[in-house]
Parts: structure tokens; sequence; C-alpha cells
């Protein structure tokens, strides 16, 4: 590989748009939300530095994007999670799933 290929990338860039992407794919669980604040770190200082290499700025916005919409939905299933435990909290005396599902069932 030569210097100039070598130079021709924005590491950082690369990083926050890996990030947002694998914090997306997580933020059903809601760890995307910690990845996706990685990434907007990282895809804020990545854009600074495409701005000034001029290598980069695509990863970047598509780093910070992801990233944003990861901790968007990482959120939204936090308090997706808060509102069914909450709105189901009754059925949470039974021991067996049946019960439990006819209980989460009446309580909808």
């Amino acid at each position: 590989m030569s210097t100039q290929a070598t130079n021709d990338r924005n590491g950082l860039a690369v990083t926050a748009m890996a990030l947002g992407t694998i914090g997306l794919a997580g933020s059903i669980v809601s760890v995307g939300g910690l990845l996706g604040v990685v990434g907007l770190v990282l895809g804020v200082l990545a854009l600074r530095k495409a701005a000034r290499t001029g290598v980069g700025r695509t990863q970047a916005i598509t780093g910070l994007v992801t990233s944003a919409v990861a901790i968007a939905m990482s959120v939204a299933v936090a308090f997706v999670a808060v509102w069914f435990a909450h709105r189901t909290q009754d059925c949470y005396q039974y021991n067996h799933v049946h019960q439990w599902a006819r209980c989460v069932q009446r309580q909808f």
C-alpha cells in the first residue's frame, strides 16, 4: 500500500461509522446507545478532521447519523421497557409463563 493511500483515510470517520452501525444494531437492547455516544463524539472529531484534510466527510456524516439514530432508538427502547414493566407490574407475582402471559393480556 502506498503512502498516499494510507494518508487518504480518516480513521476517526471509519471508526465513527462502524460504531454507529454496530450501535444501531445493538440499540434494541439499549447497549447501542453507549456505542452511539462514542460514535457521535468520534463523528464530530472526524468531521472536523475532514474539514481540514478533505478526507472522510461522507463517512463522518454517516457515523454521526447512525450514532444519533442508535441513541434515539436506545432511549425509545428504554422508555418502552419501563412503560411495559410499569403497566404489567402486577403480573410479576406468577411463577409460570402461561399465567404471566394471561395476566399481561388482561393488562392490555
